[in-house]
């Protein structure tokens, strides 16, 4: 990841739950954002965290844009709409679990692959691109599929793509058009990032190591499988890694707890971890992250070498 990092995806207005009865707390994130956010934190300072969104002209557009700049990311790449505004998404919290509410049919994030060229710009001298199912899913059809094509040339060319499937069907037409989609995506990726909860319920699979091996088979040659509380499994060029995560007593909120691993791990592999270091980091990110409230934090681990 000498050459900078660039995340593609759909940054939201996020409500988040405060303590007491119908208090919220306004922010901004997503689930490629939260990745980026936690590797600005993580990775050094001149190693560049970029993102890669479209946006609106209006206020909250421009406070999106400026949040994102104060936190180190670059925005030089974001696109700006005059005729759309950015979504937003409420959480509610049950126990710790989180469930959304979502207002973002006319996003402008849904045209962020609507122009080849664009896409190549944001794409050339960055060594990693990173996106998700999520990414996928706001997408029309052809923007979906320009967008796989642009990555496969990046890919073709010496970049690195990492995606992490993050399925959630209520974005997707059907659960065919879905399945379909990822593993379209996962053909033209080097590194894949799932959960094996979701990917048993979608794709039927028994246990970790066939989502390692569904995944290795489509063609990425390092696929580490999440796994809740349970243990992690990694496939790495064919070498299997397990590790069990640091287990928390009490969870708060479970957002972001995905993305901030996504950020450690990789973060971790920069720093020159092994595989299991670099699991074992990112599960410690994310304890810490469902630990507190809304999907951003500031991080306090310090990353293996």
């Amino acid at each position: 990841m000498t050459g900078g990092f660039l995340s593609i995806g759909e940054c939201m207005v996020e409500m988040a739950p405060l303590p007491g009865a119908g208090d919220y707390r306004m922010g901004y994130a997503g689930d490629t954002l939260n990745t980026a956010w936690y590797l600005r934190r993580l990775l050094p300072q001149g190693l560049a965290v970029s993102y890669f969104t479209a946006v609106g002209t209006d206020a909250v557009s421009d406070r999106m844009v400026a949040f994102l700049g104060q936190a180190g990311i670059e925005t030089g790449h974001v696109q700006r709409r005059t005729d759309r505004t950015v979504g937003l998404y409420l959480i509610q919290l049950t126990e710790g679990e989180r469930s959304f509410s979502y207002w973002r049919g006319q996003s402008a994030a849904r045209t962020l692959a609507a122009d080849a060229a664009v896409l190549d710009l944001a794409l050339a001298g960055m060594a990693t691109a990173y996106f998700s199912g999520i990414t996928l899913a706001i997408l029309p059809k052809p923007d979906r599929a320009r967008l796989l094509d642009r990555l496969a040339a990046f890919r073709s060319q010496g970049g690195r793509v990492v995606f992490d499937p993050n399925l959630r069907p209520r974005l997707w037409d059907d659960t065919a058009t879905m399945t379909q989609a990822v593993m379209q995506a996962a053909a033209v990726s080097d590194t894949v990032l799932p959960s094996h909860e979701d990917e048993a319920a979608w794709f039927g699979d028994t246990d970790p190591a066939a989502t390692a091996a569904r995944y290795a088979q489509a063609g990425a040659s390092e696929v580490i499988v999440k796994n809740g509380a349970g243990t992690m499994l990694a496939l790495c060029d064919g070498a299997r890694t397990e590790v069990q995560p640091v287990q928390v007593a009490q969870v708060i909120d479970t957002t972001a707890a995905g993305d901030s691993f996504n950020a450690g791990y990789l973060a971790a592999r920069q720093n020159g971890a092994g595989v299991a270091d670099a699991m074992a980091f990112a599960a410690k990110l994310a304890a810490q992250v469902i630990q507190t409230r809304g999907a951003l934090m500031t991080p306090t681990a310090t990353l293996p070498q």
